[in-house]
Protein backbone atom coordinates (compact mmCIF):
# COMPACT_ATOMS: atom_id res chain seq x y z
CA UNK A 1 0.00 0.00 0.00
CA UNK A 2 1.27 3.27 -0.78
CA UNK A 3 -0.95 6.70 -0.52
CA UNK A 4 0.32 9.80 -1.43
CA UNK A 5 -1.35 13.22 -0.80
CA UNK A 6 -4.61 11.71 0.81
CA UNK A 7 -6.87 13.81 2.46
CA UNK A 8 -7.85 13.73 6.21
CA UNK A 9 -9.71 15.80 8.32
CA UNK A 10 -7.64 17.64 10.87
CA UNK A 11 -8.39 20.10 13.87
CA UNK A 12 -11.60 22.47 13.35
CA UNK A 13 -12.85 20.26 10.27
CA UNK A 14 -10.17 21.43 7.95
CA UNK A 15 -8.60 19.26 5.33
CA UNK A 16 -4.95 18.42 4.85
CA UNK A 17 -2.74 15.87 3.18
CA UNK A 18 -1.52 12.87 4.32
CA UNK A 19 0.60 10.08 3.43
CA UNK A 20 0.59 6.10 4.53
CA UNK A 21 3.30 3.78 2.71
CA UNK A 22 3.14 0.12 4.11
CA UNK A 23 5.46 -2.22 2.94
CA UNK A 24 5.17 -6.06 1.68
CA UNK A 25 6.59 -7.47 4.93
CA UNK A 26 5.08 -5.49 7.01
CA UNK A 27 6.07 -5.48 10.34
CA UNK A 28 3.02 -4.97 11.99
CA UNK A 29 4.81 -1.00 13.37
CA UNK A 30 3.94 2.53 11.83
CA UNK A 31 5.71 4.95 12.15
CA UNK A 32 3.70 8.57 12.32
CA UNK A 33 6.04 12.10 11.21
CA UNK A 34 4.76 14.83 12.21
CA UNK A 35 6.66 18.29 10.70
CA UNK A 36 8.09 21.07 12.40
CA UNK A 37 7.10 24.88 12.30
CA UNK A 38 7.43 26.07 8.23
CA UNK A 39 7.53 22.62 7.64
CA UNK A 40 5.56 20.65 6.01
CA UNK A 41 5.45 16.47 5.17
CA UNK A 42 7.34 16.58 2.00
CA UNK A 43 9.93 19.10 2.91
CA UNK A 44 13.95 18.32 1.98
CA UNK A 45 14.52 14.75 2.74
CA UNK A 46 11.27 13.63 4.80
CA UNK A 47 10.48 11.12 1.85
CA UNK A 48 13.38 9.56 1.99
CA UNK A 49 13.23 9.10 5.71
CA UNK A 50 10.22 7.16 4.67
CA UNK A 51 12.11 5.07 2.13
CA UNK A 52 14.63 4.20 4.80
CA UNK A 53 12.23 3.04 6.84
CA UNK A 54 10.11 1.63 4.61
CA UNK A 55 12.91 -0.56 3.33
CA UNK A 56 13.28 -1.48 7.09
CA UNK A 57 9.32 -3.31 7.04
CA UNK A 58 7.97 -0.21 9.01
CA UNK A 59 5.04 1.34 7.81
CA UNK A 60 5.30 4.91 7.67
CA UNK A 61 2.93 7.78 7.74
CA UNK A 62 3.45 11.51 7.31
CA UNK A 63 0.99 14.70 7.20
CA UNK A 64 0.73 18.44 7.02
CA UNK A 65 -0.72 19.76 10.33
CA UNK A 66 -4.22 21.00 9.44
CA UNK A 67 -2.76 25.11 10.50
CA UNK A 68 0.43 24.80 8.82
CA UNK A 69 -0.44 27.67 5.57
CA UNK A 70 -0.81 24.82 3.16
CA UNK A 71 -4.17 23.55 1.90
CA UNK A 72 -5.62 20.37 0.52
CA UNK A 73 -4.65 21.43 -2.74
CA UNK A 74 -1.38 22.71 -2.60
CA UNK A 75 0.84 21.43 0.80
CA UNK A 76 3.89 23.17 0.13
CA UNK A 77 4.25 26.95 -0.85
CA UNK A 78 1.85 28.25 1.93
CA UNK A 79 -0.75 29.72 0.35
CA UNK A 80 -3.42 30.11 3.32
CA UNK A 81 -1.24 32.59 5.82
CA UNK A 82 -4.96 33.01 7.60
CA UNK A 83 -4.92 29.02 8.82
CA UNK A 84 -1.23 29.55 9.75
CA UNK A 85 -2.29 32.93 11.70
CA UNK A 86 -5.01 30.88 13.47
CA UNK A 87 -2.85 27.73 14.39
CA UNK A 88 -2.42 26.70 18.06
CA UNK A 89 -0.50 23.70 19.89
CA UNK A 90 -3.70 22.06 20.52
CA UNK A 91 -4.77 22.01 17.11
CA UNK A 92 -1.44 20.26 16.22
CA UNK A 93 -2.10 17.69 19.19
CA UNK A 94 -5.62 17.21 17.75
CA UNK A 95 -4.17 16.82 14.10
CA UNK A 96 -1.94 14.51 15.55
CA UNK A 97 -5.15 11.99 17.44
CA UNK A 98 -7.23 12.49 13.66
CA UNK A 99 -4.11 11.38 11.58
CA UNK A 100 -4.25 8.24 13.70
CA UNK A 101 -7.84 7.53 13.70
CA UNK A 102 -7.56 7.66 9.79
CA UNK A 103 -4.72 5.51 10.00
CA UNK A 104 -7.56 2.86 11.71
CA UNK A 105 -9.75 3.18 8.45
CA UNK A 106 -6.56 2.32 6.45
CA UNK A 107 -4.83 -0.45 8.54
CA UNK A 108 -6.91 -3.12 10.65
CA UNK A 109 -4.07 -3.69 13.19
CA UNK A 110 -1.05 -1.88 14.18
CA UNK A 111 1.12 -0.20 16.83
CA UNK A 112 2.60 3.11 16.20
CA UNK A 113 5.83 5.04 17.07
CA UNK A 114 5.70 8.82 16.54
CA UNK A 115 8.36 10.83 15.38
CA UNK A 116 8.69 15.11 15.98
CA UNK A 117 11.00 17.12 14.16
CA UNK A 118 11.56 20.75 15.91
CA UNK A 119 8.52 21.98 17.17
CA UNK A 120 6.90 18.67 15.76
CA UNK A 121 9.04 17.04 19.09
CA UNK A 122 6.64 19.01 21.15
CA UNK A 123 3.69 17.61 19.62
CA UNK A 124 4.91 14.04 19.93
CA UNK A 125 6.00 14.15 23.44
CA UNK A 126 2.54 15.24 24.10
CA UNK A 127 0.64 13.49 22.06
CA UNK A 128 2.39 10.54 22.17
CA UNK A 129 1.88 10.37 26.15
CA UNK A 130 -2.19 9.94 25.40
CA UNK A 131 -2.50 8.27 22.21
CA UNK A 132 -2.96 4.27 23.04
CA UNK A 133 -1.30 3.07 20.09
CA UNK A 134 1.63 4.74 20.48
CA UNK A 135 4.18 2.65 21.66
CA UNK A 136 6.98 5.34 21.97
CA UNK A 137 7.98 9.09 21.41
CA UNK A 138 11.21 10.29 18.91
CA UNK A 139 11.99 13.77 18.99
CA UNK A 140 14.59 15.00 16.54
CA UNK A 141 15.81 18.52 16.69
CA UNK A 142 13.45 19.02 19.38
CA UNK A 143 12.30 22.15 21.42
CA UNK A 144 12.46 21.63 25.25
CA UNK A 145 9.90 24.48 26.41
CA UNK A 146 6.81 25.73 24.38
CA UNK A 147 6.59 28.86 27.45
CA UNK A 148 10.31 29.68 26.13
CA UNK A 149 9.78 30.40 22.27
CA UNK A 150 7.59 33.14 22.52
CA UNK A 151 8.60 36.83 23.18
CA UNK A 152 9.09 38.46 26.11
CA UNK A 153 8.58 41.76 27.98
CA UNK A 154 7.88 44.40 25.57
CA UNK A 155 7.19 42.28 21.94
CA UNK A 156 5.17 40.07 23.86
CA UNK A 157 2.85 43.23 25.18
CA UNK A 158 2.84 44.52 21.62
CA UNK A 159 1.80 41.22 20.42
CA UNK A 160 -1.07 41.40 22.59
CA UNK A 161 -2.04 45.11 21.96
CA UNK A 162 -1.99 44.19 18.18
CA UNK A 163 -3.28 40.60 18.47
CA UNK A 164 -1.52 39.58 15.57
CA UNK A 165 2.71 39.90 14.97
CA UNK A 166 4.56 38.41 11.52
CA UNK A 167 7.10 35.96 11.02
CA UNK A 168 9.11 36.06 8.00
CA UNK A 169 9.36 32.18 5.42
CA UNK A 170 12.97 32.61 4.08
CA UNK A 171 11.94 29.87 1.68
CA UNK A 172 9.20 32.04 0.07
CA UNK A 173 9.57 35.22 1.68
CA UNK A 174 6.00 35.56 2.89
CA UNK A 175 5.23 37.21 6.37
CA UNK A 176 3.05 35.07 8.30
CA UNK A 177 0.99 36.09 10.28
CA UNK A 178 0.89 34.58 14.22
CA UNK A 179 -2.46 35.54 16.47
CA UNK A 180 -1.91 35.57 19.68
CA UNK A 181 -4.59 33.48 20.19
CA UNK A 182 -1.29 31.02 20.08
CA UNK A 183 -0.16 32.08 23.52
CA UNK A 184 -3.30 31.73 24.68
CA UNK A 185 -3.92 28.69 23.80
CA UNK A 186 -0.44 28.10 25.75
CA UNK A 187 -1.59 29.70 28.59
CA UNK A 188 -4.59 27.91 28.86
CA UNK A 189 -2.77 24.38 28.84
CA UNK A 190 0.98 25.46 30.43
CA UNK A 191 0.68 22.51 32.84
CA UNK A 192 -0.37 19.77 30.52
CA UNK A 193 1.98 20.87 27.52
CA UNK A 194 5.21 21.36 30.19
CA UNK A 195 7.80 19.16 28.43
CA UNK A 196 9.62 18.58 31.42
CA UNK A 197 6.86 16.96 33.35
CA UNK A 198 6.03 14.60 30.41
CA UNK A 199 9.18 13.48 29.90
CA UNK A 200 9.77 12.66 33.88
CA UNK A 201 6.55 11.27 34.32
CA UNK A 202 5.79 9.32 31.06
CA UNK A 203 6.04 5.49 31.26
CA UNK A 204 6.63 4.93 27.41
CA UNK A 205 9.99 4.66 25.96
CA UNK A 206 11.92 8.01 24.32
CA UNK A 207 14.60 8.72 21.96
CA UNK A 208 16.40 12.26 21.77
CA UNK A 209 18.24 12.66 18.82
CA UNK A 210 19.89 16.73 18.15
CA UNK A 211 22.26 17.96 16.06
CA UNK A 212 25.52 18.95 17.58
CA UNK A 213 25.70 22.35 15.47
CA UNK A 214 22.18 23.07 15.91
CA UNK A 215 21.86 27.23 15.98
CA UNK A 216 18.04 27.12 15.39
CA UNK A 217 17.41 24.79 18.49
CA UNK A 218 20.43 24.78 20.33
CA UNK A 219 21.68 21.21 21.56
CA UNK A 220 20.65 22.75 24.91
CA UNK A 221 16.96 21.95 24.39
CA UNK A 222 18.28 17.76 23.60
CA UNK A 223 20.14 18.14 26.48
CA UNK A 224 17.29 18.95 28.89
CA UNK A 225 14.82 16.56 27.42
CA UNK A 226 17.25 14.02 27.74
CA UNK A 227 17.97 14.64 31.29
CA UNK A 228 14.22 14.68 32.19
CA UNK A 229 13.50 11.78 30.40
CA UNK A 230 16.50 9.70 32.22
CA UNK A 231 17.83 8.48 28.73
CA UNK A 232 21.44 9.21 26.91
CA UNK A 233 21.22 12.11 24.15
CA UNK A 234 22.29 11.11 21.15
CA UNK A 235 24.25 13.73 19.49
CA UNK A 236 24.34 13.76 15.37
CA UNK A 237 27.84 15.12 15.07
CA UNK A 238 28.83 18.21 13.13
CA UNK A 239 24.98 18.96 11.74
CA UNK A 240 22.42 21.64 11.95
CA UNK A 241 18.92 21.73 12.55
CA UNK A 242 18.29 19.49 9.58
CA UNK A 243 20.25 17.18 9.51
CA UNK A 244 22.53 18.43 6.27
CA UNK A 245 19.08 18.57 4.30
CA UNK A 246 17.63 21.59 2.14
CA UNK A 247 14.33 22.04 0.45
CA UNK A 248 14.47 21.29 -2.35
CA UNK A 249 16.29 18.05 -2.07
CA UNK A 250 17.55 16.78 -5.26
CA UNK A 251 19.90 13.71 -4.63
CA UNK A 252 18.37 10.38 -4.21
CA UNK A 253 20.47 9.56 -1.30
CA UNK A 254 19.83 10.74 2.22
CA UNK A 255 22.58 13.29 3.50
CA UNK A 256 24.90 11.05 5.88
CA UNK A 257 23.65 13.35 9.18
CA UNK A 258 19.95 12.16 8.49
CA UNK A 259 21.35 8.32 7.45
CA UNK A 260 23.07 8.15 11.12
CA UNK A 261 20.11 9.78 12.30
CA UNK A 262 17.67 7.23 10.66
CA UNK A 263 19.98 4.18 11.90
CA UNK A 264 20.26 5.51 15.48
CA UNK A 265 16.71 5.43 15.12
CA UNK A 266 16.06 2.07 13.73
CA UNK A 267 17.78 0.76 15.95
CA UNK A 268 16.21 2.12 19.54
CA UNK A 269 12.83 0.77 17.53
CA UNK A 270 14.41 -2.39 16.92
CA UNK A 271 16.01 -2.90 20.35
Amino acid sequence: MNIKNAIYSGAKGRTSLIDLEIPEKFNGEIIVFIHGFMGFKDWGAWNLVQQFFVQQNFGFCKFNTSHNGGTAVNGIDFPDPEAFGNNTYSKEIEDLQLAVQWLNDKVEQWNGHVIGHSKGGAIALIGGERIGQINSMITWASIASIGERFPKGQLLEEWKTNGVRFVKNGRTHQELPQKFILFQDFLNHADDYDLQTICSQNKKPIFIAHGENDTSVQINNGRRLAEWANVELCVIKNTDHVFGAKHPWSSAELPLPIRQLCEHTLKFLTT
